[in-house]
């Protein structure tokens, strides 16, 4: 393997071309005509377009993939994650193309589609799983059959896609008919399939997720776990390791199910098996497998002294577990909590924001890392996943962790679009997040009162401030707002540590 193509943008392919680097390999990367100059093109040693800014027309057509592959000639391809990255079809015309593919095998993933099907492959591998049953017909007798044997609550869900579309959590006998029809209209026009299954709702559920890793010589292991439980609307926010609710026994119990499940599919190359864990019963329910890397694998990486995508492409040219140092005697060290940036406004319901990253400081610091695709001078676009960053910080403690993702949080600063950093100090402060007393659902249930930071605070009148900025002789006088008269203000000699071109 000497030249790989990236068919992906932003921070994930500059994670990857940084991979690349450290084991001498090429990278290529691939581009809309939104991300000419977007970072990962300049991170790369190649780039090649790919079409028009919408995905459709460029990232997400797996023609031009290959093309630019053979153009730039790459011996391999890696798919990153989001975009094609679980595509069965990418995988086989990488393979048929004779190029190496950096990911499972096509028949690790195709089965995995559909979830009733992945978790009867769980079952066959003993790996537990929530008590569920699928939905053939919307008759009396089909549905009643259904509540009597899952109970309520439970939940209404699609059988293919992900992301939480579609699902339909059901409380009462009398509302589950609409919201299997309700289910099978999203599921219809999200996933072209009409297939829905109910499974048992678990209240207060944590999520937790098992790193796999596995070569193709047949060794298959479990990089432990990531709890993941802190989302809005299935979306994950907060991703730490390790899991600060589970006992020694817990967590080896969920980490074997981990691994026997990708052995059970002959999995190959690094992937993540979900999990629900039910704080109530002390149990761990199968959820489904991403077959590919994670956008929270930093804090895998940051508590186990692992490169995971340096490790996918020494599996992909053949090597074997046992040969790569990162993987003698793995073991869980402090604790790692990571922060997903967004463009977006918490404050008017999570709104995209687009435009230039007029000024962008990302932090730094010992134990702090950023993958970021966007530095100053960028611009946000319409056409893409708003994430700008994530921010990882290790501590040596849970409470370390998290008072150094809050310093760097705060150390974070972003103009020209809003943000949900103010959101994400809010949460990194909350008690009950401190505590780790959360859930799957403890953001969904936040009220307006608990939401009243999450936004940027509204900016004074600056009609004053202006014109002290413009005054050019004496002391200017400016209303101090309060009711307690004019504030008389000469910034050039009293404003302390003023600094030109410093920060604010």
């Amino acid at each position: 393997m000497k030249r790989v193509l990236i068919a992906n943008r932003g921070e994930i392919a500059v994670r990857i071309a940084r991979g690349c680097r450290l084991l001498g390999v090429e990278s290529v990367a691939v581009f809309s005509e939104a991300d000419a100059t977007a970072r990962h093109v300049r991170q790369a040693d190649m780039a090649v377009p790919i079409g028009p800014a919408p995905a459709a027309e460029s990232y997400l057509r797996i023609d031009r993939l290959l093309e630019a592959a053979l153009k730039s000639g790459a011996d391999a391809v890696h798919p990153g994650y989001g975009f094609l990255s679980e595509s069965v079809e990418l995988a086989e015309a990488v393979i048929a193309a004779g190029l190496t593919w950096v990911g499972p095998p096509p028949a690790s993933i195709r089965p995995l589609a559909s979830k009733t099907e992945a978790k009867a492959i769980a079952r066959q591998a003993n790996v537990p799983t929530a008590p569920a049953m699928s939905i053939e017909d919307d008759s009396e007798a089909t549905l009643a059959e259904a509540a009597d044997t899952i109970g309520f609550p439970l939940l209404v869900k699609p059988e293919f896609g992900g992301g939480g579309k579609g699902m339909q959590r059901v409380h009462r006998r009398e509302d589950l008919a609409g919201a299997v029809a309700a289910a099978r209209r999203v599921s219809r026009s999200a996933f072209a399939s009409d297939r829905v299954f109910v499974e048992r709702f678990v209240e207060h559920a944590r999520h937790v997720e098992v790193q796999v890793i596995a070569d193709t010589h047949g060794d298959v292991r479990h990089v432990f776990e990531r709890e993941c439980s802190l989302q809005r609307r299935h979306q994950k926010v907060l991703e730490e390791s390790p899991c600060s609710d589970l006992s020694a026994e817990e967590r080896e119990a969920i980490c074997a199910s981990g691994a026997a499940f990708a052995a059970g599919i002959g999995y190959e190359g690094a992937g993540t098996v979900e999990f629900l864990f039910d704080p109530a019963r002390r149990e761990h329910y199968f959820l489904e497998m991403n077959t590919r890397l994670q956008v929270e694998h930093p804090v895998t990486e940051c508590v186990c002294g692992v490169d995971l995508v340096a490790a996918q492409l020494r599996i992909a040219r053949g090597e074997k577990l046992a040969e790569i140092p990162d993987f003698t005697g793995v073991s869980q060290r402090g604790h790692a909590i990571e922060a997903r940036v967004y463009a977006e406004d918490p404050a008017e319901g999570f709104l995209p924001q687009v435009g230039v990253l007029h000024r962008c400081r990302w932090p730094d610091g010992p134990f702090v890392r950023v993958d970021t695709g966007y530095t100053e001078g960028d611009e946000v676009g319409m056409h893409y996943d708003p994430m700008l960053a994530k921010v990882i910080a290790w501590g040596a403690s849970r409470e370390a962790a998290i008072e150094r993702l809050a310093a760097a949080l705060s150390a974070t600063v972003i103009h020209g679009v809003k943000t949900n950093v103010p959101m994400l100090l809010d949460l990194l402060a909350r008690p009950d997040v401190r505590a780790n007393a959360v859930h799957t659902g403890t953001l969904d249930a936040l009220g307006e009162d608990d939401k009243a930071n999450w936004g940027l605070a509204d900016a004074p009148d600056s009609s004053g401030w202006l014109a002290v900025a413009s005054h050019q002789e004496g002391p200017a006088s400016v209303s101090s707002g309060a009711g307690e008269g004019p504030v008389i203000v000469e910034p050039w000699t009293t404003l302390a540590r003023f600094r030109v071109g410093g920060d604010a």
